[in-house]
């Protein structure tokens, strides 16, 4: 049987001028399919938030296809789910189908290296079977779970920055005489997670809009050490 390579990509976004923000994801998973020496049979790609399996198109139309010894690569977990009790229902479901699920930047939730646990503990007695079992579920439901928290430490800490930001007198609007590590940092952090607004990070580095999109493009085209 013929074992198919998939690769998923999502964005918590449905700008379609948005859409660069798939190039990180991107090189991710051709460079992946190139040090594995295989070629995807298609790669799907979204802009829709990870709080569910049920509004994603292109998810389910890529779940239909999966067959028995199917892989599936996302550059991160978060690309997968967002939600750690239904995801670590789905993982297992497709787990137990035999697809395997590779995240790239997440090596020790990626199927092969759960399996792995999982055929040790069947080596065990009952005790230990049944401790390590738990120890796999522990597992993914804590990365599942930091991803989520991640996400939110870094919303709350674009929105403290803002708050700090304006209390403090200094440049006027616009007047910006080059990248900062800081805003660098920002925005690859808005360009991971979308529900990070422009205009949050507009108002945090008293940048205008014009200003923003410049620097977010030369961050994307990896120019982003270049003086303004």
């Amino acid at each position: 049987m013929e074992n198919n390579y998939f690769g998923y990509m999502r964005i918590s976004t449905k700008e379609e001028r948005q859409k660069q923000s798939y190039i990180r994801q991107s090189v991710a998973l051709f460079n992946y399919s190139q040090e594995n020496h295989f070629e995807y049979i298609e790669i799907f790609e979204e802009d829709v938030s990870g709080k569910s399996f049920e509004n994603r198109k292109q998810w389910n139309k890529l779940e239909r296809l999966l067959k028995t010894g199917d892989t599936v690569v996302f550059k991160d977990i978060s690309r997968f789910t967002r939600e750690t009790e239904n995801g670590y229902k789905k993982y297992m479901e497709l787990f137990n189908k035999g697809i395997t699920l590779i995240f790239i930047d997440n090596p020790t939730v990626s199927t092969p290296y759960i399996k792995k646990m999982l055929d040790i503990a069947e080596e065990q007695n009952l005790i230990a079977k049944i401790t390590l079992e738990n120890t796999v579920k522990l597992l993914l439901m804590v990365e599942l779970d930091r991803v989520e928290q991640e996400r939110l430490i870094t919303v709350k800490r674009i929105k403290d920055g803002i708050e700090a930001s304006n209390k403090k007198s200094g440049r006027k609007l616009g007047q910006v005489d080059k990248l900062t590590d800081d805003l660098r940092r920002d925005i690859n952090y808005y360009l991971q997670d979308r529900t990070i607004k422009q205009t949050d990070l507009m108002d945090k580095h008293h940048i205008s809009r014009n200003t923003l999109k410049k620097y977010i493009k030369r961050v994307q085209d990896g120019t982003d050490n270049e003086n303004s």
